[in-house]
């Protein structure tokens, strides 16, 4: 099934966005067009939309084979919204949804939504992993927004016939990266000491050049349509390992040392920053083995590599 030729064209949504922009340097987004309120730098096809209610798509989708979302309310360490689930929902789940029921109705064949890792849950006992079959647990705004948007599209893919593929990122990391990865950045640069040196756990992350290939695998694969697909780099690291590989990577000294971690536990809840122990502290591991297996894929780039991308300007 191809699902992209000369007469069909790809629709892309968040081409401003971290991952957006690094789609848009891939050789097969080159001529796709990008919808959105802001043009992106260094891309000639864009058309200005919004995806509210009451917006008419239809124009836009004409001659669509797939449509590529990764537009999205991101999730936000401090939120200062009065009611922020109606945020993420009007943006990650309503937004959505509308932009897919249009989709559908203009005969798009196939619907690419980036989810996330976190409608499963925020972390894994060590040794055991998330899988595609794993039940919902989302447990803040952003991952409802988002569990929320997956049963919805599955109900519009059902009822207009157009192929959905889901994508499971855990967080995404490369050049370009935001939030707290590049905080991680600016204090390896600055050779500041990091009491992360007691910490076992394991995490999984996904470099944005494997994210973006597995996309790109999902646009025409025969075996990707109405399937649900986890990614990671399939190269799981504890936090003090990828404290140490990315200063490697960028040639600076690791400054890990070892520090209780109760004790660190309890600083950092006393300043208010307990989930930020959580998520340096905690595990959360993805089994993507029947991603490799469907799709007959697996992660081409090496984290060592990716790493390396991240220093890059």
């Amino acid at each position: 099934m191809v699902l992209v030729n000369r007469s069909s064209k790809i629709v892309l949504t968040g081409g401003n966005g971290f991952l957006g922009s690094h789609l848009l340097k891939h050789e097969a987004f080159q001529a796709a067009l990008v919808i959105g309120r802001t043009k992106p730098r260094n891309h000639r096809h864009f058309q200005a939309a919004s995806f509210d209610a009451a917006n008419n798509l239809a124009k836009i989708f004409k001659d669509t084979g797939v449509v590529v979302h990764v537009a999205a309310r991101a999730h936000i360490m401090n939120d200062t919204a009065k009611r922020p689930l109606d945020e993420y929902r009007h943006v990650n789940t309503a937004g959505t949804l509308n932009l897919a029921k249009q989709a559908a109705v203009a005969g798009v064949k196939r619907f690419i939504f980036i989810s996330t890792i976190k409608v499963l849950g925020e972390e894994t006992n060590q040794g055991h992993f998330f899988t595609s079959e794993d039940s919902f647990n989302p447990q803040d705004p952003y991952s409802i927004s988002k569990a929320e948007a997956e049963m919805g599209l599955k109900l519009i893919s059902d009822a207009y016939g157009m192929e959905l593929v889901i994508i499971r990122p855990p967080l995404v990391y490369g050049q370009g990266v935001k939030g707290n990865f590049a905080s991680l950045l600016k204090l390896t640069r600055l050779s500041v000491p990091l009491p992360f040196g007691s910490i076992q756990n394991k995490r999984s992350l996904v470099s944005v050049e494997n994210l973006v290939d597995l996309i790109v695998v999902c646009i025409n694969h025969p075996n990707a349509g109405n399937k649900t697909f986890l990614v990671s780099d399939d190269h799981d690291l504890s936090t003090p390992e990828l404290c140490r590989l990315l200063a490697k990577a960028g040639e600076y000294k690791s400054r890990i040392f070892p520090f209780p971690r109760a004790l660190l536990w309890a600083i950092l809840s006393v300043i208010g920053k307990k989930a930020v122990y959580e998520r340096l502290s905690g595990s959360m591991e993805i089994n993507i083995e029947l991603t490799k297996s469907q799709l007959n894929w697996k992660p081409p780039h090496r984290v060592k590599d990716s790493l390396i991308n991240c220093w890059l300007p």
